[in-house]
């Protein structure tokens, strides 16, 4: 699995870059259920920053559902479809702004903020 690198000018924290970025190729499917992540040691010698960044953004995409670790074995992308909730919230918040009268345009504003 290869991964993109992380960008030392931004103004977002490196982990977050490898969770974001993880989390987002998940969703997409670029990275299928069941794709093995390289170990946190090897990975953060790949991007060239700390262990500590790497079993961070680890432990976050493992809290979302996004991944699964199964000791020896390894890190995987889970088999559970992600974003499900992010859908259903989605779902929920179209209705209400429908509900409220807003526009496409004004809804996708006020996520643009609230981003």
């Amino acid at each position: 699995m290869d991964v993109h690198p992380l960008d030392p000018a931004s103004g977002t924290a490196p982990y977050e870059q490898l969770r974001s970025q993880i989390a987002r190729r998940a969703a997409s499917g670029d990275l299928v259920a069941g794709t093995r992540l390289p170990t946190v040691r090897a990975l953060a010698e790949t991007l060239g920053v700390a262990v500590n960044t790497v079993a961070k953004a680890y432990r976050a995409l493992e809290t979302d559902g996004v991944i699964t670790t199964e000791g020896r074995r390894g890190t995987f992308i889970a088999s559970a479809t992600p974003g499900a909730d992010v859908r259903d919230a989605a779902a929920t918040y179209v209705d209400t702004a429908r509900r409220q009268g807003l526009t496409l345009p004004e809804a996708l504003r006020l996520v643009e903020n609230a981003w």
